[in-house]
């Protein structure tokens, strides 16, 4: 049959005839792709059974695991709108996202099915193990679904990331946007069916799924598919594999492992770094241990991936190479050495963010460059260096934490006056979340008490690593914080305490 859903024809139609592994499991499973698309396709029925229609969404937060997996997989067959979410998100987030997109079902861990329930949408469970009423109610259907038509502007995804108000903003992706990238990297980084790529990422964003995976399907290649980073997993599984995807904590925590040696990593093909700066330190750290260049690339959830650097010749440290092809990036109001803000503008773009057409006419230019908020320069051979974010975002451990949304937990604190969360340096998480509050005179508000009241309302990972109280906070003469300076006045302070500065 033939169809014109061009992301299922890219990544998935050829793979099911030769009983290729695409899963590699820890226990020592194997899912082939034939297995995994026969599967996927029985949860497509379950979901066209539960209501699902082409466009509806489908709002996923469960843990990492096959059957998670190929629930993407089927979204793209019936083709609903994935929305994946971090698992660390509260009861109160998972609520918003799904007030703000309206899912047509929501799918979550069984310990999360009456906290879901209350939201209103129609709710269906999947635990790790492939257990819940999900997976039992695709074994009972058969595995013919046929893949819906979708035109290429048709959305396939929609990923939330925060904005600096402090309301997260739902990223819309279509079909094109997915396989084009997917296409792209998987000619630019060499990818054939015969690489086999330690897969230890999150797959509720973009680099864990819409990168790797999806890299993965196109070139037919297959995946040793880890819940999580482990180095004794990671160096267990390294002589089985070609290539190791990972965000630099992964890198920092391999480089402090006597087990990284040459030999260790002589076999394999290609090491990937994303989601979040890689310190000059530690590309060099592993290319003195290993001999081999990390590739580092750099992307966004709005563009997918922006550009990458070389896979023939230098990999320069501290830069995240040149614009992918097809990929346009331009530094605004700036020559060449000059710093600006990064736009960005191609096929691998999103078309907005959902039911938000004021701020999304706000990020694009009028010839249709994505404004990306990020400050950046290239030099004279054409490496684009990353500087700085104008936006104020912190990325710690690959994860986008907005100052503005943690801000506003702290400050509704009692005894609490205000605050400025900041990012500073941290080798193992790329940025520390770190929040400088200002006291109520005579407030007695301790560092504890303040993470223990929004450890309840925020994820973990948007947690400050770090409370530092202050008597008054940095402000210009229009009366706005300037972080800049506290970034800098705390730095050193942040490294002594973490016992990381050596000068």
């Amino acid at each position: 049959m033939t169809t014109c859903n061009r992301l299922y024809d890219g990544l998935l139609r050829a793979r099911v005839d030769d009983g290729r592994p695409f899963l590699r499991l820890p226990d020592g499973q194997v899912w082939s792709y034939a297995q995994t698309l026969a599967h996927a396709r029985q949860l497509a029925r379950v979901l066209a059974g539960q209501g699902v229609r082409p466009g509806d969404r489908v709002l996923v937060q469960v843990k990492k695991c096959p059957h998670a997996l190929c629930i993407y997989l089927a979204s793209i067959y019936l083709g609903a709108v994935y929305l994946p979410l971090n698992t660390a998100y509260t009861r109160n987030e998972l609520e918003f996202f799904a007030t703000d997109a309206e899912p047509a079902l929501i799918i979550v861990d069984p310990s999360q099915r009456d906290a879901a329930t209350t939201i209103g949408a129609k709710v269906m469970t999947l635990d790790a193990a492939g257990g819940g009423d999900l997976a039992a109610a695709a074994e009972a259907e058969p595995d013919d679904f046929e893949p819906v038509s979708r035109a290429p502007d048709d959305l396939a995804a929609i990923l939330y990331t925060s904005g600096t108000t402090g309301r997260s903003k739902g990223a819309m992706l279509t079909h094109d946007n997915l396989l084009s990238n997917a296409l792209t990297l998987t000619e630019a980084w060499r990818f054939t069916a015969d690489d086999v790529l330690i897969h230890a990422l999150p797959i509720f964003h973009t680099h864990g799924l819409f990168v790797a995976t999806n890299i993965i399907l196109a070139a037919a290649a297959s995946m040793i598919f880890l819940p999580k980073f482990d180095a004794n997993t990671i160096f267990e599984n390294l002589p089985e594999a070609t290539s190791l995807m990972g965000v630099p904590t992964f890198y920092t925590r391999l480089c402090d492992d006597p087990r990284l040696t040459a030999d260790a990593v002589a076999h394999m093909r290609l090491f990937v770094s994303g989601s979040a700066p890689l310190l000059a330190e530690t590309f060099a750290a592993f290319e003195a241990r290993t001999g081999k260049w990390i590739l580092e690339r750099y992307g966004m959830t709005e563009t997918n991936m922006i550009t990458s650097s070389p896979y023939d010749g230098e990999r320069r440290a501290g830069t995240v190479g040149f614009p992918l092809p097809g990929v346009a990036v331009r530094i605004a109001d700036g020559e060449t050495g000059e710093v600006g803000v990064i736009e960005v503008k191609g096929p691998n773009v999103f078309t907005g963010y959902w039911r938000m057409p004021e701020k999304t006419a706000e990020e694009f230019r009028a010839d249709g460059f994505f404004i990306t908020g990020d400050l950046g320069r290239f030099d004279d051979d054409g490496y684009l260096h990353i500087v700085g974010r104008a936006k104020d975002l912190v990325i710690s451990g690959g994860f986008n934490v907005y100052p503005k949304e943690v801000e506003t937990e702290i400050d509704a604190l009692a005894g609490v006056l205000e605050s400025a969360v900041i990012g500073l340096p941290h080798p193992d998480l790329g940025e520390g979340v770190t929040a400088v509050v200002v006291k109520h005179p005579g407030a007695d508000v301790t560092a504890e008490a303040i993470l223990m009241e929004i450890g309840q309302r925020l994820a973990r990972f948007k947690q400050p690593k770090r409370i530092i109280f202050a008597e008054a906070l940095p402000r210009n003469a229009m009366g706005k914080v300037q972080k800049s300076l506290l970034r800098k006045a705390h730095q050193k302070l942040y490294l002594n305490a973490q016992g990381l500065d050596s000068a």
